[in-house]
């Protein structure tokens, strides 16, 4: 009896310590995709959105590749056996991580080039709210009216987005636009399912991915003609590649491993507000009734978050 409470505290400690980490990988991967947004738009100014994913997905791969054979040293040097995968589970890791990195980014690219890219970023990041959806209708939530409650105004806040107060007209973007950046939260809020439920590390998950992407945005730049860009554009779109893509992307899913979607989800519904702050201070502008549906998006969110953080702490 004292030897099994004696357990208890190691057990809190450590649950405790994952915890910690779990938050420290969502808040990195919230750092990084905050500028994705920013730096995509100075991009897609001067070049193809061919292009721009080209580079992204090279810049990924890279980050993915070093990552994968870094832990495959520290497993040599620990002797750690990896258990072997069936052809089944293969699969669904596989498709989990085009879904999640290349559905989502290619959308959301599409998005940004076919829409203002601050409106675009606010409804593709509709994800939480999309994830709340499925919580209330495939689990067992504490309070369903209150993440039903959450999930409706959430996406008010994107038909006050959408429709911008412009003259009382909707859909002034391109209609592509809008539903590529719904597909694009469709993507990752699937992602963000799946993911903490597949038993493949982070870094086998998104390589495979990365390289696809590579090879199906390189057969898009040869379409639509390819010049190799220089200096700081080459420099910056590696940089969405490494950074965004890449880092922020292998973050969250070890966030999520470690931590589920719950108290992490708080973490992420910060994207938002960082990424349209760094657009307004760039010149992007919303007007009044946009301004209202951005509000109304980004407390949905964090209300969303903050409840399934709540849910899982009393589990």
């Amino acid at each position: 009896m004292v030897e099994q409470q004696n357990r208890i505290p190691c057990r809190l400690f450590r649950q405790g310590s994952g915890s910690i980490s779990a938050l420290v990988f969502a808040a990195g991967a919230v750092a990084l995709w905050s500028t994705n947004a920013l730096v995509g738009k100075s991009l897609l100014a001067g070049h193809p959105v061919s292009q721009v994913q080209f580079l992204q997905f090279a810049g990924a791969a890279l980050v993915f590749a070093a990552i994968r054979l870094m832990s495959r040293a520290i497993r040599l040097m620990s002797r750690e056996r990896v258990a072997p995968v069936t052809a089944g589970a293969a699969f669904i890791s596989l498709a989990v991580g085009f879904i999640g990195l290349v559905g989502t980014m290619v959308l959301q690219y599409i998005a940004f080039a076919s829409m203002p890219v601050i409106e675009a970023n606010l409804v593709a990041y509709t994800w939480p709210l999309m994830v709340a959806a499925a919580v209330i209708a495939l689990e067992n939530p504490r309070r369903p009216a209150l993440l039903g409650l959450a999930a409706v105004v959430g996406f008010i806040g994107v038909a006050l987005v959408i429709s911008g107060g412009r003259n009382q007209s909707w859909f002034e973007g391109d209609l592509v636009g809008y539903l590529a950046a719904f597909g694009s939260a469709l993507c990752m809020a699937l992602y963000s399912i799946m993911v903490g439920r597949v038993a493949t590390p982070a870094d086998r998950l998104l390589l495979p991915s990365s390289l696809i992407g590579v090879a199906l945005t390189f057969l898009w730049c040869a379409r639509d003609g390819f010049t190799w860009p220089i200096g700081a554009d080459l420099a910056l779109g590696l940089y969405l590649g490494a950074g965004p893509m890449g880092l922020g992307y292998y973050f969250w899913s070890r966030a999520l491993k470690l931590e589920g979607s719950g108290r992490v989800a708080v973490v992420a519904d910060l994207t938002p507000i960082a990424s349209t702050l760094l657009l307004t201070l760039s010149g992007e502008r919303l007007t009044l009734t946009a301004i209202v549906g951005a509000i109304l998006v980004i407390g949905s969110c964090v209300a969303v978050g903050v409840e399934r953080s709540e849910a899982e702490s009393h589990v």
